[in-house]
Order: C-alpha cells, then structure tokens, then sequence
C-alpha cells in the first residue's frame, strides 16, 4: 500500500437518492453539529452526551450525560437539562416507552461529573433489524453537545447466529441487504476522512477504514488507538444491519504507526534469517501488538520478489527467489492468523502486490518514479515460474485477503505495448487468483489504485474505473478521499447494468465472510487485554532475535569478528546512533524519518552495553589513537515505495525534513559514508563495517580495506540484536537475500543469470565459533572469498544454486554442488 495521510483532504458526505434509507437511520443516530443555548453560569459550561447508547430487545438503555466546565471547576451555578424521546426507526409505546425528563447538576457540583436517564424498551416475540430511540436535550444553563441515540441491537436474525455455519449467516445477511448497503461494504475510507465527519460511515454504511502510513490518532496511544477505532464502530453498528467495520492498517515490519510498538527487522532482513519458525512466531507478536489497539486487519505481508534493487520497496521483499519469497510469506501468514482468526491475537493477512510488482523494468516506473509501480515487462512463463509461486503458497497458508499491485503486466508473448494495469487484470485477478488457485478470501485494492486506470481522470474514480476494476475482480476499494464518489458511481453503475449484482454479491460475501470469521459480529470492539504486551521485554526479545539472525556476514579477515569486551572500541557513521535510519520507512510516518522515530535501542546503545571502553564519533573527527577496533555504521536514511527509487524523486514532506529533500538514493555508499569508512580503516588495525540499508550499497572499492564487513539491513527498534553477533553471544547465522552486485553502474543481479558474477552471491553468509562441522557451503566460502575481489564467478553460482536447491527442498543436488565446487 501508499499512503500520504497528509495529502488526503476531507471530502464531506452529501446525501444522495441511493442513500436515503441508510442516511434517513443516520440521521437519528448520529450528532453532526451540537445544539448550543445560552449558559447562564459564570464560565462556560458544556454538557456532554454520547452519540449512541446500545440495549438488547426488552432491557433499559442508560444514557450518560456529563457535565464539564472550561477553567475544570466546580459549577458556580445549577444546571438543569431536559431530555425527550424522539421519533426514530423505533415505534412509540410498541418498541419503547416514551418519556421525558430533567437531569440536574446542582452548583458545586465537580466537572467531569455524570448523571444519567434511562429509556425502556419492550421485547419482540419476532427477530428485528436494529431500531433507533433518537433523544432530544435542552437546556437553558449550559452548552449541549450531542444527540444521543438509543439503538435496540438487532436480534432474533439467522446472520447473528453463531451456531450457523458462516456461509448461512453470509447468505442470510446479504438476502437482507440494499443495493447501497452492499456497495458500502466493498467501501473503505481513510481515518482522517471519517474522524471530522463519522457520520459518513453511517450514511454510506462504509465497511471498512484504514489508517495510511503515519495516520494515528491524537494521542499515539494504545489506548487512543482502541478508543478512535471503537468510535468508529459504533458508527457503523448504528446501522439497521449493524454489520460492523474492518480496520486495517500496514503492520508490514511491526505497528509502524504506533509510538511504541516493537518494530521488526524489514522482510529483506527477515529473509536473511532462512527462519520461517522465527517469522511465524514473529509476526504473531505483531498481530499480538496490532489487534491489541482494535485492528483485526494488516496490509502484509509483502510476498514480492525483487529483481532489481533499485527498487524502492527492495527491503519490502523477502528476497530475489520465488522459492524464498514462498517460504517466509507463508510462515508470515501463519503468524499473522493463527489457527482460528477470531483469537485476539490474530489478524486478517494480505499478501501483495499482486502481481510482478517486484519485477517492473527500470525507467518504466509510474509519474516521477523510475521503477516503483512500473511495468512487468515479461513472459507468461516467467511471471508464472518467478513472481507466481509466492502466492500459491500463501493461499496454500489460508491468506485472507490480496491486494493488487500498482504495477502493470505487458507481456513479451504478443509483443510490448499493450500494458494492463494489475487493477484493471481481469485475466490474473480472478482468471488465476480466483477461479484457477480457487481463492476464496476478499481483494482490496491499494491506495486509490484504480484512479491509474487509463484514461487518467481529474475526478477520478471515474465510473469507467470503477466498472473495469469491478468487473476484474476487485472486492474492496482503499478509497481515502473520494469514498462518496466511489460509492455514488458504483450504485448507479450497477443500476445501469455496467456492473451485474452477482458481481456486487460476489465482492460482499467474501468480505462478510472474513468479518464472520474474525469474530466481528460477536466481538466488534476492541479487545485490550493484550495491551500491555505491546513493546514489552518479551515481544523485544523475539526482535532482538529476528535482528541477530539477520546479520549476514559478508567478509571477515583476521578473525577480526567476534569482538573482545576489553577491547577499546571506536565508532563512528551516521546510522550508529539512530534510531529512525536503523528502522527504515514505514515507521513513524510513511516514509519513516531519521531520529528518535519510537522507543528502541540502537546499535550503538547495544555496542556500549556489550563493551565498557567505548567512544563514539559519528563523522570520525575525534582521535582515533589508542582504539583497538573501529566500527564504521553506515549506509542509508529512510524512504518508501517511489521515493525510494534510485534516481526517483525526493521526500521532503515529513515534519522533520522542515521542506529540504532528503538525499538522493543510490546503489553506491554516500559519499561522507565512504569518507569515515577510508578514514577509520586507514587509522585502526581492525576495521568492521556494518551496513544499515534497505538494499546492498556498493563497496567494492573499500573492500579490500575493510577487514570485517556486515550486511545489517533495518534491523528496526533492537540494535542490540546487532552487538549480540558482533561480540559473539550469537553466531553469525545470517545468509544473503539478494546478490550483492559488483557496480552501482550494472547492479542487476540475480542467481540463475547467464553471466552470474556479484560481488557476494545469494546465500553467502560467514559465520562466527567454531568450526563448520562439515559444512559444505561454509567450507567452500573460506577457500574462494577474495579480501580484495569479493567472491569468484564460479564459486558464486555454485553457492547461489545449492542454496535455491536447499529453499526447494531439494537437500541432495544442493550438497552435490557444493561437493562439486570443492578445490581437489
């Protein structure tokens, strides 16, 4: 997904034919503009009342006013409030007793303080959809904000059965359901959208809202999350149906929009770690982190395969393999879901962006970006056989939803120049996706990703967008902005015969179907218990591990890793002490931010709690005599998607970019990178390099100098993960997810070339201890690395093919190879 929460303008709902029955129910339920009288006390007083008060058929609704003066005094005045049922959906004295009354506030009495009224209503012998008491307020003392609204849940119903089967309560629900109900669902809109305006959710009956990168509330609290979100709900439960919302939100590396949460090592880094037991249990604790603020729904995981890594969104990926990308991306969904969905520590996956999104050609890149949302200039062969396989195994895994790419296919069989935008591919959405691989979850669309679809229009979703990308197979449309307009456009489509209601009811059953098995109908508000686990020791230390096992050692000269505790050790470089470049993008904000983003340790904070004699100079300009080991962190800052593109665009819109682009984004070390690198390897015998980035960085021409270098990748909020390989209380473990190219001027490489010749092969990785215990691929490493040189053509195709042979499963030709590639 993109996301530029700040770029996302509020567009205010306006009633339409289509809408009235559902914005008539609205109406009474929701406040939009509070009723003012004139106060007669002293200060400003304001009484305050809830929007909706929920009661079961035949009990009594308590309804909660509160009482709230401006300096939080104590009322220098009596304050009387009337209140009187009104006429809503519920009919008088049949479903409800009519009444009315006054609710007092005598002087003296605490702001903050609640009084309450209550309305009873009278059981039904038959099952009914929801009803609503509207109530009216009055007073002639203090400000009134609010009308309230009783609203009698609806009961009785085979769709709020939970002994039913989930596809009788879909069948039933949708029997029950408008035309305009129905488009609502396959609707989502963005938080910042519906916040200054809830009663659009209402209005529309929209199914689902989003927070994009960098979208939080307020307050970034857990607790802040799980009440805004629950506001949220109780729009939509106001409704007839009371089908309620699916949040979602990018959870792609950890809870990136959370101040707080426990952030993991990007995929790339993830994909170092050949672990898919540790992904699994890592992104459980995700789910853990992100369902305890009341979102049951995230945007991951990315099961691209990166074939160029000047691609933006490279550390996105798992890695250059389908066989790897397969791998990790079904213990991804595994963590995410679980074994039963409706346990409050799962979330609903979505694998993406389907398809190629990971293999468009260089310069065909959409707007200003080279790369990013490009096209997929290849074979039907090819996608199938490289950018395919991940998503037969996370619908093998149960994937609950997918999300079509902003990239587009132009397939080389029938010649180049009829690209098809992913969004308009009815061939692969639901030709493969749903009627070949039998998909049977929900597609949601990206970030206004059908507004792409040719002809490009200024009022996009045209109607001529949202029927092709209908018509293709989407389900849900991430609409921020434009939600109305979608929604109007698709009604009267679908009323003008250009879509088919099987179609629309196609798209709804799939969504209902993942909301009954989340457990949403039971449960539709947040679940908080776990919310003391979110960035807790426990959830840290399964980071800390995923961050250790990440590390890949690339070269190691001297033995010069592990490092001696005794030691005095030197630092310096520019992503040492930070905690936002160590991290990477989606943190924060969308395009993360370098700086104290969120709570962490950074690898310098991990170095110094390892070492006692420790002294750090992020530019090298302190003395360097007497150290013992130098320790140069370097690398890049951090980008999203497009802006992440080498040669792309520049970001400069974060708060902490105060309007100046950030720095170009390059396959090669910037140049004061490269500067402390020659600086403290020709000034201290031992020299170790990390490298902090998103994609390999190109340094063949250091690396003869350097004794010890590291890929460290995003390791994310626990740096300490990296101290624990480099002083040896873990072993390097970690193995190359992408070739590491030779040249910034030739950087694409990937195992299976014909010319095959990086600087360090896919699957290349050191390790620290000893011995090898046999270790074929360990063992042929140490004979062929070059100090100076990097690794040998030959060497690095045996190495990069054994360990494809090892990812399929296929354990005896990879040690044939290795076995081969030994010196006699």
């Amino acid at each position: 997904m993109s996301a530029i929460s700040g770029a996302a303008q509020h567009y205010r709902v306006r009633r339409t034919p289509a809408l009235i029955a559902v914005g008539a129910l609205a109406a009474t339920t929701l406040f939009t503009l509070p009723q003012t009288t004139q106060a007669t006390t002293a200060e400003e007083t304001v009484v305050r009342a809830g929007s909706v008060t929920f009661v079961d058929d035949g009990d009594t609704a308590t309804v909660t006013l509160t009482v709230e003066a401006a300096d939080g005094a104590a009322l220098a005045a009596p304050v009387s409030v009337g209140w009187s049922t009104g006429s809503g959906t519920a009919t008088a004295d049949v479903d409800y007793a009519a009444v009315s009354g006054t609710v007092e506030f005598p002087a003296g009495t605490p702001s903050g303080t609640q009084r309450t009224f209550q309305i009873a209503t009278h059981a039904s012998d038959a099952g009914e959809t929801a009803e609503t008491v509207p109530v009216t307020l009055r007073s002639r003392d203090a400000e009134v904000s609010g009308r309230p609204a009783v609203v009698v849940r609806a009961h009785g119903l085979p769709y709020l059965d939970p002994r039913l089967s989930t596809k009788k309560r879909v069948a039933d629900l949708l029997g029950r359901m408008t035309l305009a109900e129905k488009v609502g669902q396959m609707t989502q809109a963005e938080r910042a959208n519906v916040t200054s305006d809830p009663a659009a959710i209402a209005e529309l009956g929209l199914g689902s809202v989003l927070s994009g990168g960098g979208s939080t509330p307020a307050e970034n609290t857990p607790e802040a999350w799980a009440d805004a979100i629950d506001g949220f709900q109780t729009q939509a439960l106001s409704t007839r149906l009371q089908i309620p919302l699916i949040y979602g939100v990018d959870s792609v590396h950890g809870h990136g929009n959370l101040f707080g949460a426990t952030i993991l090592p990007h995929n790339i880094g993830l994909g170092a770690t050949r672990d898919p037991a540790l992904v699994t249990r890592a992104e459980r604790m995700v789910a853990t982190e992100t369902r305890a603020t009341g979102i049951p729904w995230t945007f991951a995981p990315c099961v691209c395969v990166v074939r160029d890594d000047r691609w933006g969104r490279t550390y996105e990926s798992f890695g250059e393999h389908p066989a790897l990308a397969s791998v990790l991306g079904a213990a991804a969904v595994a963590g995410f879901q679980g074994r039963d969905l409706e346990s409050n520590r799962s979330v609903l996956a979505t694998a993406k962006h389907f398809v190629g999104d990971g293999d468009t050609t260089f310069g065909t890149g959409e707007g200003d970006y080279t790369i990013d949302q490009g096209i997929t200039e290849q074979s039907r062969r090819h996608v199938e056989k490289v950018d395919l396989p991940p998503y037969v195994a996370t619908l093998k895994a149960g994937v609950g939803s997918v999300m079509p790419s902003f990239s587009s296919i132009d397939w080389t069989d029938d010649g180049l120049g009829n690209p098809v935008k992913m969004h308009a591919n009815r061939e692969l959405v639901t030709g493969w996706l749903k009627q070949k691989q039998g998909f049977d979850g929900f597609v949601i669309s990206d970030w206004q990703g059908i507004h792409q679809i040719p002809p490009v229009a200024a009022d996009s979703p045209t109607t001529a967008q949202i029927v092709t990308s209908v018509n293709a197979g989407i389900d849900m449309f991430m609409e921020p902005s434009q939600f109305e307009r979608f929604h109007t456009r698709l009604v009267a489509a679908v009323q003008d015969g250009q879509v088919s209601e099987r179609r629309i009811n196609d798209a709804v059953s799939r969504i209902l179907t993942a909301k009954f098995e989340l457990g949403l109908f039971e449960e539709p508000f947040a679940d908080r218990s776990h919310a003391d686990e979110i960035g807790s020791a426990q959830h840290r230390a399964i980071a800390r591990e995923a961050v250790a096992k990440s590390q890949v050692l690339l070269k190691n000269n001297r033995r010069a890793l592990p490092l001696d505790d005794r030691d005095s050790i030197y630092v310096a470089g520019r992503n040492a002490d930070d905690l936002g470049n160590q991290a990477g993008g989606w943190t924060g904000t969308w395009q993360g931010f370098s700086g104290d983003v969120t709570p962490g340790t950074t690898v310098l904070e991990g170095i110094r709690a390892a070492a006692d004699d420790v002294t750090f100079s992020e530019d090298a300009s302190a003395p360097t005599d007497g150290a013992d080991v130098g320790v140069v962190v370097v690398g890049e800052t951090p980008y999203a998607e497009g802006f992440g593109d080498v040669g792309g665009p520049e970001w400069a819109w974060d708060p902490a970019d105060g309007g100046v682009p950030r720095e170009e984004k390059s396959m090669s070390l910037q140049p004061g990178d490269a500067e402390v690198v020659e600086k403290v390897c020709a000034e201290i015998r031992t020299c170790v390099v990390l490298v902090v980035s998103g994609r390999p960085q190109v340094l063949t021409e250091q690396l003869g100098s350097i004794d010890a270098l590291v890929a460290s990748w995003l390791p994310g909020t626990e740096g300490a993960g990296v101290a624990d390989v480099l002083f040896g209380d873990r072993r390097f473990t970690g193995k190359l997810p992408v070739s590491w190219p030779r040249s910034a001027d030739d950087p694409v490489v990937n195992v299976g070339d014909r010319d095959y010749d990086p600087l360090f092969p896919f699957g290349w990785g050191l390790t620290t201890g000893k011995g090898h215990h046999g270790d074929q691929r360990l063992t042929l490493q140490d004979v062929v690395l070059d100090p100076a040189d990097g690794v040998p053509a030959a060497a690095s195709r045996a190495i990069a093919t054994s360990e494809v042979a090892l990812l399929e499963g296929r354990t005896g030709v990879a040690r044939g190879i290795l076995n081969a590639a030994l010196p006699r």
